[in-house]
């Protein structure tokens, strides 16, 4: 399976004009805990995250409808691509602490957002099937068995 195949749905996006509150709004409407921060030729150029709000915002004493979200978006972006393993992928992620990871083509334009439960989905079910594997070798009853 291809990292863009486990992101889910339409990824969602923000101008790098947007506001920290738009961002939020934007998470919140589609139910994500990132969005990605798109310049005027559609590049992703940052992600907004919950961790950033909790870190660069909560006790700031800020107005998030006036503060930019390119103030507090974390950049540059790590991200992967179509062809990126899902091994390659979650090592990137749990290395630098990171929860989503944008899946770009090859003119840095957002294809998808992978979150780091689809990775871990993916991991889970891969132990299940070998797990299954194992207890069916183990209880076949075959010659010298």
């Amino acid at each position: 399976m291809s990292v863009l195949a486990m992101c889910e749905g339409q990824p969602a996006t923000v101008h790098l004009q947007a506001s920290v509150a738009d961002s939020i709004r934007m998470m919140l409407k589609k139910g994500v805990g990132a969005v990605a921060v798109v310049d005027g030729e559609n590049k992703v150029v940052g992600v907004f995250s919950e961790r950033d709000v909790m870190k660069k915002l909560a006790l700031s004493g800020r107005d998030p409808e006036t503060v930019p979200v390119a103030e507090l978006m974390t950049s540059p972006v790590l991200s992967a691509n179509e062809h990126t393993p899902e091994q390659e992928a979650l090592e990137t992620m749990l290395g630098h602490h990171i929860r989503h990871l944008p899946v770009l083509d090859r003119d840095g334009c957002l294809l998808g957002m992978l979150s780091i439960r689809n990775l871990l989905e993916w991991r889970i079910d891969g132990l299940t099937q070998e797990l299954d594997s194992l207890e069916q070798y183990v209880s076949n009853d075959g010659p010298g068995g």
